[in-house]
């Protein structure tokens, strides 16, 4: 029975976010999260990244629900998608739950979806030949939880985002003695955390975290522009401790965060006084030293709109001199290089910026010695890192090795690795094709490789577009080409440039009116091709070039005739006399305007 185990991750493994990860015992399918990212530089004009599932919709039989660890977008962001194509249960703690239906109620083609269900860490749900049961972690969001999948070879857990932190307030905290228990059942493989494998030295406490917003906020005289998560609970939370200490009101910045909040404070996960958000018209009756805006972003994210904001394009919001830009988010290694631009962009208009990350270890994520401590209370037999880039992933396997977990027992796998479990052992056997999903607006998955370099090329080397009209069946070229281009070069400047592309399209284009057989695809390509190289020889740019070749209508005139044809049967013909009046009306007409 035990040959029939496999684990595959779909995404979250040699990457940021995006996590999810199927487990199939026999012939059921459990789905642990279904997480997006956003995107990195490179992806130009996508929204979001999610993971692309085609070997789950060949086995959607199987699928026996999704289990959701906590609340943020790289553990839910792609639930609404998912649910697109399965229609299968979602268990998740309460507030994961909620902000899961919250995602959900986004997109009009799931928002009826409601086969949700609230578990606890004293769940336990039967499949069969499995147990699905779990425990509770601390992470920056309340009631964030574990999953454990009792099979008959052994438990497989899944830790999802945690922590240790001793300061940890109800809602938050980690169940050690329940840890101790599952690790003394038997842990055949851990799926664990390695998002903080880059951490030597210990995080900084939540308590702490609060004590140096609140000081932050005491001492600045000005407006303060909060960067935060919308999802982060626990750090809107000290947001809010803060500004009331100091006697602060807040401006919420956008719907995403408004939800979130009305959410959590529905369920009592958020702490607030009635009168402390106000709207940005009652701002601007206030000193700047009682102000604070919380500023989240779409989806959550606060680093591009930042950007915005500095730039000028929010129209709500404009900085000055006095204000303070403190963000209290830590961003991904992904996005170092976005970080200091947005730093810079800040600067540049005078304001003053802080990050949290510069001075304490926000992280919500475990330390080296957090991920050290949860192996040893799982003592697992196989160990599956995974949540990080490679060089995390390969650091907490070194962890791993340090505390007893013989190397040959660590697997650091990729997406589409199927970890087979056979004869009392897991190897990697079969991989299956997991590409991105990428979300662009409204579009799902339309977006590829090809239309992502034609999207590079634009925005490096711009669009060359020629447009020739040409009569096929007397074989000439009607109209010289007309030369369009935009981020290329200066036309103006370029002139020369633009005379000889026209000379060799009209040179093409005749070539292959010329050739016996004539095809419309050979013409396009041959003008790419040979003009592209020509542009290239001359700029050393290979910008995207778009052929517009037309035809003019040769069957006119039959068609004219036939229409005189068809009115002469069915009306009488006007006699000449007429026919000379009409046209001297028409002419008197015309030079009468």
């Amino acid at each position: 029975m035990d040959n029939n185990i496999k684990i595959i991750p779909f995404g979250g493994v040699r990457e940021n976010g995006k996590n999810m990860y199927a487990v199939e015992f026999e012939d059921q399918i459990f789905i642990l999260d279904t997480g997006l990212k956003y995107p990195e530089n490179e992806l130009m004009g996508i929204d979001v990244v999610i993971p692309d599932w085609e070997y789950l919709r060949e086995h959607k039989d199987k699928i026996v629900g999704v289990f959701l660890t906590h609340g943020h977008a790289d553990s839910i962001g792609a639930l609404p998608y998912f649910l697109m194509d399965f229609n299968v249960p979602v268990f998740g703690s309460e507030m994961t739950i909620a902000l899961a239906k919250l995602a959900v109620k986004n997109h009009k083609e799931v928002k009826k979806f409601n086969d949700f269900h609230v578990v606890d860490a004293s769940t336990a749900i039967d499949f069969n030949d499995v147990t699905v049961s779990f425990f509770q972690t601390t992470h920056t969001i309340p009631e964030t939880l574990g999953v454990v999948l009792e099979t008959k070879a052994g438990n497989i857990v899944y830790t999802g985002d945690f922590k240790f932190d001793q300061t940890a307030k109800k809602g938050y905290q980690t169940d050690l003695a329940r840890l101790a228990e599952i690790g003394s059942q038997g842990v055949l493989a851990l799926l664990s955390d390695s998002a903080g494998a880059g951490i030597t030295g210990a995080s900084a406490r939540e308590q702490d975290i609060g004590d140096y917003i609140k000081e932050t906020f005491k001492y600045q005289n000005g407006r303060i522009i909060v960067a935060s998560v919308a999802s982060n609970i626990m750090r809107v939370q000290q947001i809010i401790n803060a500004a009331v200490a100091v006697g602060r009101k807040i401006v919420l910045s956008g719907k995403d965060i408004e939800q979130i909040i009305d959410t959590a404070m529905s369920l009592g996960k958020l702490h607030l006084p009635d009168d402390l958000f106000i709207s940005r018209k009652e701002a601007e009756k206030l000193e700047p030293n009682q102000v604070v805006i919380l500023e989240t972003g779409k989806m959550g994210e606060p680093i591009k709109s930042l950007q915005q904001i500095a730039n000028g394009d929010n129209p709500n919001l404009q900085l000055t001199s006095t204000d303070l830009v403190f963000v209290t988010t830590t961003p991904s290694y992904a996005q170092e290089t976005e970080v200091q631009k947005t730093k810079d962009m800040i600067y540049r208009t005078g304001a003053e910026v802080k990050f949290i990350s510069d001075d304490l270890n926000p992280s919500g994520h475990a330390n080296q010695n957090d991920e050290q401590l949860m192996l040893n209370f799982m003592k697992p037999k196989f160990f599956i890192p995974i949540q990080g880039e490679y060089r995390l992933l390969d650091r907490h396997a070194e962890l791993a090795e340090e505390v007893g977990v013989p190397k040959e027992n660590i697997f650091l796998v990729n997406k589409g690795d199927v970890l087979t479990y056979k004869n009392g052992k897991f190897h990697v056997g079969e991989h299956i094709d997991v590409s991105n999903t990428m979300i662009d607006g409204t579009g799902v998955g339309d977006i590829g490789n090809i239309v992502l370099r034609d999207r590079r090329v634009l925005s490096e080397d711009g669009i060359f577009v020629v447009v020739a009209t040409i009569d096929r069946k007397k074989k000439k070229i009607v109209a010289r080409p007309q030369i369009t281009s935009r981020g290329f070069v200066f036309v103006k400047t370029n002139r020369q440039l633009m005379q000889q592309s026209a000379d060799l399209v009209e040179k093409i284009v005749q070539e292959n009116l010329d050739q016996k057989e004539f095809d419309w695809s050979h013409l396009k390509q041959d003008v790419r091709d040979k003009l592209n190289r020509f542009l290239f020889d001359q700029t050393k740019r290979h910008p995207v070039i778009l052929p517009v070749i037309m035809e003019i209508n040769q069957h006119q005139k039959k068609i004219k005739n036939n229409a005189e044809k068809k009115e002469g049967k069915s009306a009488k013909p006007r006699s000449t006399k007429e026919h000379h009046r009409g046209r001297g009306k028409k002419r008197m007409t015309k030079e009468k305007k």
